[in-house]
């Protein structure tokens, strides 16, 4: 009775176990498609951006609690990186910390950027743009469905 008992308790240990080291493991899946989302943004590289995006994916910008740009679809979010290259010489967006909660990952990042052209707010093409903000993303399996960007 005994030497059942603990059979059952090891293999219920053995589940547990086996549980966490997945959720781990998805949330290391997780974390690298993040970093290749940032590096290859932060290159120029829109193909590498949408490596790892659901084809219904979903990105938000929101500027002061507003969302000022929504984009659904791949191909509208690969147009809309394609069109915003345009603004700068260089990007530099550096992650400072991290926040996984099962699905949803959340960043903080530093922002840096050189300026290609003019911008309404009066700063110049050659200026440099600082900002910090946050990304959250939304995975579906090892899929990224959802993007939002705040700043």
């Amino acid at each position: 009775m005994i030497k059942g008992t603990i059979s059952f308790f090891l293999i219920i240990l053995a589940l547990i176990l086996g549980c966490q080291n997945t959720g781990e493991h998805m949330n290391e899946q997780h974390k690298k498609a993040i970093e290749n989302y940032i590096q290859s943004y932060n290159s120029f590289d829109i193909d590498g951006m949408i490596k790892d995006l659901d084809d219904e994916v979903v990105f938000e910008n929101i500027a002061n609690g507003e969302v000022d740009l929504r984009v659904e679809g791949i191909a509208g979010f690969k147009e809309q990186a394609e069109s915003a290259k345009q603004y700068f010489t260089q990007r530099q967006q550096t992650i400072t910390s991290w926040e996984m909660d099962g699905d949803m990952v959340g960043i903080e990042i530093d922002y840096e950027a050189i300026l290609a052209v003019d911008l309404p707010n009066g700063m110049k093409a050659g200026d440099t743009l600082k900002l910090k903000g946050q990304s959250e993303f939304v995975f579906e399996g090892d899929k990224i469905v959802a993007i939002r960007d705040r700043s």
